[in-house]
């Protein structure tokens, strides 16, 4: 009986940690996206509806500014900025952080987008991209099209694959 308690625990365990990243639905390709508002570092209001019809979007989320994934990607994305306004994209980050820890962080690191400071977890909800029962978000990137649907998602938890991923599907869109 004892065996069979603590297989019955194991398995309990197991499907726990089965439970998906999100709680909340994350939205596809071809959805509309989510219109959001929120402040930058800059304590400037940045509104998905004012870009919609005049740039590409580059929606990502990041856990947490310093860490060093994060601190990779938001320097990935600086590095890339001549090649992505070229293209049209605008690049926008947001993760809980307040506008002051985006603020040292954007200083530190000289990044030239928006960050977005989302400390209720407001924009993260609606995305759907919120770890379970943490103050964080699921390193996630949406590229959102001129028509404001969700052309392509990457999940992928190494920069790297998100810098590739939509590299292609950025240069997928220019051609007729």
């Amino acid at each position: 009986m004892k065996t069979n308690l603590i297989a019955t625990f194991a398995a309990a365990s197991l499907a726990l940690l089965a439970v998906p990243v999100h709680a909340a639905t994350m939205p596809k390709a071809g959805d509309a996206a989510p219109l959001f508002a929120g402040q930058d570092q800059d304590g400037k209001t940045v509104n998905l509806a004012d870009l919609i019809g005049k740039k590409i979007v580059l929606l990502y989320f990041y856990p947490k500014d310093f860490t060093s994934g994060c601190t990779k990607e938001a320097c990935g994305f600086r590095d890339r900025m001549g090649e992505l306004q070229k293209d049209n994209v605008e690049v926008i980050g947001v993760s809980f952080d307040t506008t002051e820890s985006h603020l040292k962080f954007a200083d530190k690191y000289k990044l030239n987008f928006p960050l977005i400071a989302d400390p209720g977890g407001k924009i993260v909800e609606l995305y759907g991209v919120r770890l379970d029962h943490m103050d964080m978000a699921h390193r996630v990137s949406f590229l959102i099209g001129l028509d404001g649907k969700i052309v392509h998602v990457t999940e992928a938890g190494n920069p790297e694959v998100h810098f590739q991923q939509m590299k292609e599907v950025i240069a997928g869109l220019k051609k007729p």
